[in-house]
């Protein structure tokens, strides 16, 4: 058994901080907490080919898309996404929103997180091939 706090494992974004990347799980899954203030888009609706996203909401009201219609989650909400299910999140209500994301099995999706900031200058094309690169199809 390996345990190590996720003060020592995890590292930040602005928004993401990456407490149990699947580089620290084997693979098996990766665990982030997300964080959002009032009246944010989030990401817009998508979908993964090779992984699932489970969202916790720990605290705070997000809007989420589970592949059909829009929801609303609170604390203690949790919506499980399988591969290939369109999904989206937004925070529409006027208090700041923390929740925990969950992707299994645990790619390296920190990288996503760690580069798409520096996507904002691509071309379509090249911001297409980032999105495929990262296993993300935008809708």
């Amino acid at each position: 058994m390996s345990f190590r706090p996720a003060s020592e494992v995890g590292f930040t974004t602005a928004t993401t901080r990456f407490v149990a990347p699947g580089s620290v799980t084997n693979g098996e899954f990766g665990l982030f907490e997300w964080r959002m203030e009032a009246r944010q888009p989030g990401a817009r609706p998508h979908f993964h080919k090779t992984f699932s996203e489970s969202f916790y909401v720990l605290e705070g009201e997000i809007t989420l898309l589970d592949g059909e219609e829009w929801v609303t989650a609170g604390e203690g909400d949790f919506l499980y996404v399988p591969s290939h299910r369109p999904h989206a999140f937004r925070n529409d209500s006027d208090a700041p929103v923390r929740m925990l994301i969950l992707f299994s099995p645990g790619i390296a999706r920190e990288d996503f997180f760690l580069e798409v900031r520096d996507a904002k200058g691509l071309s379509p094309a090249e911001l297409v091939a980032f999105y495929e690169r990262h296993d993300q199809y935008n809708l």
